[in-house]
């Protein structure tokens, strides 16, 4: 441990969680840096990606929806900390107007197209403001103040789950309403009940529980369904100490370390602590009107269903292991060949297929194992992670989700692999996180460690790094048993900003 830690130092790691052994490890980390990932190829269609006929959609919502009765189905959405991001532009401009800047013109010319319009008109009537006249006369600033600030909506310290998103003539929803409308069509068991799981800041929770108090018997009452709603925050123990980029700890001004969130990768412990059959991850700006949710929710269920069809084959293939001695070595070839066709695991080269012990171990190993089906859209150019085959410690390969920072993009061949994608990583997950004998995985014994990313930040024009655990869908399910299944790309209807709502599928 380094020699400029304090006792006052070891008592606030105590507090956050944290040991001395686990700073240490981040500390090397910073020194020391992540190995990067080694890509094959792109996955594509027909080598890695499958795209289901219409027919195939249509039995795999089928089978879902004939199963969804008997088990325990959760949507889990990450949600995000203060929606500052997606107002970055106008706070740009509120610090230094500038006159030309499209984003704002945009912003102005289409302001009441947003569903928020009637209600940040409503705040500048009982501040005594009229937006007709400020639009009229140009005071764009004032206008976007009272959108941002404490004194009016105060959007730019809302999380994203909070702000208005769509309207029409007879109500206006959340992010977390729409969510909610979403999974009365793809959550219900028998008993009319649904499961929704949202992690968020603990800054926000006063405000969410709030909204939720306000509507939730509302679209219990309109959806004849039942809601059972909770929420999580990021742990404490998974923040991440920061450095200077000479990698001496960096300390705020009272001389404290300072200590950051791990990024996304940090959700695994709360998706950890979720108790459910079927768990849908989608993130919470990737919403849309109800006139679009049809596709959407369609291909929910189908992904669903496909997870259930390769769950009994994976159970029933397990089942069989452990009658070791009367498995005969067909059956363990049988077991092989799906692990490769349908699961997409290619063994390493110097696997002993003649033992029969050690086939059976490895199969074993690499079948029981959490599932997940991955929606990916047609890639448009969104930054973000991608599909794509990669080589793993052990020799073997399979599909992994991949972000750029995990990659050395100043090989030449490392870069053509990612030139050559053709897909990307909307957050479009199915997940079984129980084994075939009912219990849930551990599913912090099926994330790969060393996958954590590095990056360059600065805090009060102070230069750092910052480290970010392994990516809850990246590094964080690197051990999982993955599928990836074409989706449409109206399924992918992200927010990063807020003229992202002037789309179609917003509107």
């Amino acid at each position: 441990m380094e020699k400029s830690l304090s006792p006052a130092d070891f008592k606030q790691i105590q507090n956050k969680g944290l040991s001395e052994k686990v700073i240490e490890k981040q500390l090397e980390n910073f020194k020391r840096g992540f190995p990067e990932l080694q890509l094959v190829k792109p996955a594509q269609l027909n080598s890695g990606i499958i795209r289901l006929e219409n027919k195939d959609v249509e039995d795999y919502k089928n089978n879902y929806e004939q199963s969804i009765g008997t088990q325990k189905a959760m949507k889990f959405i990450p949600a995000s900390g203060a929606a500052s991001r997606m107002f970055k532009f106008l706070f740009e401009y509120m610090d230094n107007p500038v006159e030309g800047s499209k984003q704002v013109e945009l912003f102005v010319s289409r302001i009441k197209d947003f569903a928020f319009y009637d209600d940040l008109k409503s705040v500048l009537k009982d501040k005594g403001e009229n937006i007709e006249e400020l639009l009229h006369n140009k005071q764009y600033k004032k206008i976007i103040h009272f959108l941002l600030t404490k004194e009016g909506l105060n959007y730019g310290n809302l999380p994203k789950a909070l702000i208005i998103f769509h309207k029409d003539e007879q109500k206006s929803r959340t992010p977390i309403e729409e969510h909610i409308v979403e999974s009365a069509d793809y959550c219900l068991n028998e008993n009319k009940k649904a499961y929704l799981h949202f992690t968020i800041s603990p800054q926000h929770e006063i405000p969410f529980d709030k909204h939720l108090k306000a509507i939730k018997s509302k679209y219990e009452k309109e959806l004849n369904a039942e809601f059972e709603i909770t929420h999580s925050f990021q742990k404490e123990h998974t923040d991440i100490i920061a450095v200077k980029p000479n990698n001496e700890i960096l300390r705020d001004e009272k001389g404290d370390p300072v200590f950051r969130p791990g990024g996304h990768g940090a959700l695994l412990e709360n998706l950890n602590d979720i108790e459910a059959d079927i768990v849908f991850i989608k993130n919470i700006d990737n919403v849309v009107v109800d006139k679009l949710k049809i596709e959407g929710n369609r291909y929910k269920k189908a992904l669903a269903g496909l997870m259930l069809r390769y769950q009994e084959i994976i159970f029933d293939y397990l089942e069989r292991l452990d009658m070791e001695e009367e498995i005969e070595r067909n059956e363990l070839d049988e077991m092989h060949k799906f692990l490769q066709e349908k699961l997409n695991v290619i063994p390493p080269e110097d696997l002993n297929t003649e033992d029969k012990q050690c086939y059976i171990d490895y199969l074993r190993t690499k079948l029981n194992r959490p599932l997940r089906i991955c929606g990916m859209v047609e890639n448009k150019g969104e930054p973000g992670g991608g599909p794509f085959w990669v080589k793993d410690k052990d020799n073997s390969i399979s599909l992994q989700i991949v972000e750029k920072a995990q990659i050395n993009m100043e090989n030449p061949e490392q870069k053509k692999v990612i030139e050559d994608s053709t897909h990307f990583n909307p957050v479009d997950l199915v997940c079984g996180l129980k084994n075939y004998k009912g219990n849930s995985f551990n599913l912090l014994e099926f994330r790969d460690p060393s996958a954590g990313i590095i990056t360059q930040k600065s805090k009060g024009g102070v230069d750092l790094k910052a480290q970010e655990l392994p990516g809850l869908w990246n590094g964080g399910m690197a051990y999982w048993n993955t599928i990836f299944v074409e989706v449409p790309l109206s399924t992918f209807t992200p927010v990063k900003t807020v003229n992202d709502l002037l789309r179609e599928e917003h509107q």
